[in-house]
């Protein structure tokens, strides 16, 4: 078993996408220490299903390991190493158990957004939520951001191409512009606009990185454990849906919202309309950012819908 995983490691794990080849080589960690020692030839579904049961991991995680578990007895029976694959027969169901609900994504209320504009965290992670839940963008867009793609004097984000979504230009309202202001400050020489802030992580990725990717999630999570805010506990994703549905409420278009978002429109309008929507976009946000501003000082919200075609 030993050796046909690290085959399957080398001639299969490095075709595979970054984040995919994390998963798995996780799995694969946990199969070789569970199975490593087997006869090849001698491993039949028993075995594959006390490997399934042995960690005792969470749906997904159980599911990846599935998929391993396939993919490498895939490839042991495509080299004719062994004449079928023990997976075949088992029902992944029955071992670990119906995938759980999907959990619903959160819509923040306005007083909750307003005790997250003033939230009692450290000026990095207060002025990064507001930009979030501003700009609405993914938090590894901003965990990862450069700051030679923020264009503060053009009000202006530029987001290169990933496999999360396209490239993208996000207008900045001036509020937004300000708070980027503010981080760029406080980045020292670093080329991130949230740099890392361990000296280690320094050291270890050559000098320069971005803040870790759970940093926001665990100073949102302090926050509320220790300040006992008036609101949900919410995750950093929560924040997009928080936007989409608000500027629903304030009048802005469907297809718009969903393009603040960088989510491709559905059916042939997405294949073929290739508009980027940008003024209408800027719009949209401007009206977005000036109600959180409203929000962070306890104003009154009385401005009119916004009012664009659909």
């Amino acid at each position: 078993m030993r050796q046909v995983l690290d085959d399957y490691e080398q001639k299969v794990l490095p075709g595979l996408a970054d984040s995919t080849q994390r998963s798995y080589g996780r799995n694969l960690k946990r199969i070789r220490a569970g199975m490593g020692a087997l006869s090849l030839r001698d491993v039949e579904a028993a075995d594959v299903i006390a490997q399934l049961e042995r960690h005792k991991l969470g749906w997904s995680e159980a599911f990846t390991m599935w998929c391993v578990l396939r993919g490498v007895f895939d490839h042991a029976a495509g080299k004719s190493l062994i004449p079928a694959n023990p997976c075949a027969g088992i029902k992944f169901k029955a071992v670990i158990g119906e995938r759980p609900d999907v959990r619903k994504r959160l819509m923040l209320t306005d007083i909750e957004i307003g005790a997250l504009m003033n939230a009692q965290m450290n000026v990095e992670n207060r002025l990064s939520v507001r930009i979030l839940l501003a700009t609405g963008v993914r938090v590894s867009e901003l965990l990862t951001a450069r700051r030679e793609h923020v264009f503060l004097d053009d009000g202006r984000w530029h987001i290169p191409k990933s496999k999360t979504g396209p490239e993208m230009d996000i207008p900045l309202a001036p509020s937004v512009v300000e708070w980027f202001r503010q981080l760029d400050e406080l980045a020292g020489q670093s080329g991130y606009v949230l740099p890392a802030r361990l000296r280690t992580r320094f050291e270890r990725l050559d000098g320069d990185a971005n803040v870790s990717k759970d940093a926001l999630r665990e100073a949102i999570d302090f926050w509320i454990d220790n300040h006992k805010p008036k609101i949900r506990r919410f995750t950093p994703h929560d924040l997009r849906s928080t936007m989409k549905s608000h500027m629903r409420k304030l009048g802005v278009p469907r297809d718009i919202s969903e393009m603040c978002l960088n989510h491709k429109l559905a059916g042939v309008e997405g294949v073929y309309d290739r508009y980027t929507y940008y003024d209408e976009r800027r719009r949209a946000l401007e009206l977005w950012a000036s109600f959180l501003v409203s929000r962070r000082d306890g104003e009154d919200w009385n401005v009119t819908p916004l009012k664009m075609t659909a």
